[in-house]
């Protein structure tokens, strides 16, 4: 038995994470199509979850991200062919194609869905999920006694 500590706003965001096969090093079981799903890391500040996305190759026309209700989906899907003829004796065609989807559950009443922000550098697809402002962690402050 594997005891799972959590706490406040924590379990709803890593649940997928959560409820793998830890021992699936391959990442085959991730996807429907059994092919391999990105990395990812998810932080949690007072302000907001960083959410990054490993996923070299792709161009970020490739990603579509959507949010449904409090279910945020990552989509990508690239396809490419090349094709080289050497004369009149053989041609040569490849082509591939990659796709993934990723949904996590957001905490209801916590994230400001209509702020999210997304951009794709390096290889990496980075998203911030700002908190509603009721939300964030506020300064402590002092009271003086009257």
């Amino acid at each position: 038995m594997t005891l799972v500590k959590r706490n406040g706003n924590f379990p709803f965001i890593f649940d997928e994470l959560l409820s793998r096969n830890p021992y699936n090093w391959g990442l085959t079981d991730y996807s429907k199509t059994n092919t391999t799903v990105p990395a990812v890391n998810i932080k949690e500040t007072p302000e907001n979850f960083a959410v990054e996305v490993a996923a070299p190759g792709m161009n970020k026309k490739d990603f579509s991200i959507k949010v449904d209700g409090n279910v945020l989906t990552i989509r990508s899907e690239k396809t490419t062919e090349k094709e080289d003829q050497q004369g009149t004796q053989y041609t040569t065609r490849e082509f591939s194609y990659q796709s993934f989807e990723r949904s996590f559950t957001l905490p209801k009443d916590i994230v400001d869905i209509e702020k999210i922000e997304a951009k794709y550098e390096d290889g990496v697809l980075y998203l911030q999920i700002p908190k509603k402002e009721k939300e964030k962690a506020k300064e402590p402050r002092m009271i003086e006694i009257a």
